[in-house]
């Protein structure tokens, strides 16, 4: 079967209000602005922006905010034919402090929660290469029952499954809740982009890298990307052996949020076009390295990734 549509990225497009003053609190924090969020959201951009076609599944408010998102998605090319407005509920927002290291963030949720069995037909399902969600979009039903029937669904359609597992007590503070769906995903085989602070946060500080590897992969989870920060990232395929790359020296940093987006963005890429998982490594760190520098969305970076993966 011909699948035309490269990803469909699943769950929360929502409004991120990133502050203007950098490494402040949110409680010093003075002024915002407005860009386009949501971690799936983020990788539909960047891969559109790689030239790969891309369908994004979201529910948003009919209001300002939902139509500012709509008309970022279709100004970037993002197909939207699956994405819903709704007046019960409001666009989620999070205000999100501006900085070097793991933000500080406030989630107010609405209408990212209301993801419908029917936004993941069958028919986009079949023409689909990979289904890609988070843990932020499971967090909540009805949301989270539409995402793990229809993952399992897309799995038996032949897609290619992926979750970045972004754990957060803040939203999700159910660990137990959140752990079962994690595994629920897992027994699908996804590829699976984790990193140190949502391993802290999910299993508790102190596991070793290997043990980390051996619980996902329990699981189900087919590859492993364990992103480390300034430390670079490690790679866990079954049976094989681990891959570890550094992280590309960046001189200065100036917005931290959506660099995991950007480097799971350029790992998918790569994965699509058929490389080993060391180029996928690669174009993942060159992307997070480009984020760094760049508040907001990143520039359009396809010639610098073409000319990581020789393409």
């Amino acid at each position: 079967m011909n699948r035309n549509v490269d990803i469909v990225c699943v769950g929360e497009a929502l409004i991120d209000f990133i502050g203007e003053q950098l490494e402040h609190p949110i409680k010093d924090t003075k002024d915002y602005h407005r860009y386009l969020g949501g971690s799936p959201t983020n990788v539909a951009m960047n891969m559109c922006r790689l030239g790969l076609q891309v369908e994004m599944v979201a529910t948003v408010g009919k209001d300002g905010l939902g139509h500012y998102i709509v008309n970022r998605l279709r100004e970037a090319k993002v197909c939207t034919s699956h994405l819903r407005e709704t007046s019960k509920k409001p666009t989620t927002v999070i205000f999100i402090s501006r900085t070097q290291h793991t933000p500080e963030f406030i989630a107010f949720r609405g209408a990212d929660t209301e993801i419908t069995p029917e936004q993941l037909p069958d028919a986009l399902l079949q023409q689909t290469r990979i289904y890609h969600t988070t843990c932020f979009a499971l967090s909540k039903k009805p949301a989270r029952d539409t995402l793990l029937m229809q993952a399992k669904r897309a799995k038996e359609l032949g897609c290619q499954l992926s979750i970045d597992i972004n754990y957060s007590e803040k939203i999700w503070p159910n660990n137990a809740s959140a752990l079962k769906a994690i595994e629920t995903y897992c027994s699908f085989g996804p590829l699976v982009k984790v990193s140190q602070d949502d391993v802290d946060r999910l299993f508790g500080k102190g596991l070793t890298h290997e043990k980390v590897f051996a619980i996902l992969h329990g699981m189900g989870a087919q590859l492993i990307c364990f992103t480390l920060g300034k430390e670079g990232a490690k790679l866990s395929q079954k049976g094989q052996e681990v891959i570890a790359l550094s992280a590309l020296k960046v001189e200065k940093i100036m917005d931290a949020t959506g660099a995991g987006d950007a480097f799971w963005s350029g790992f998918l890429f790569a994965y699509l076009k058929g490389k080993s998982n060391e180029k996928c490594m690669e174009a993942a760190l060159q992307m997070a390295a480009i984020k760094l520098q760049n508040v907001g969305r990143i520039p359009d970076y396809a010639d610098v990734i073409s000319k990581v993966l020789g393409i």
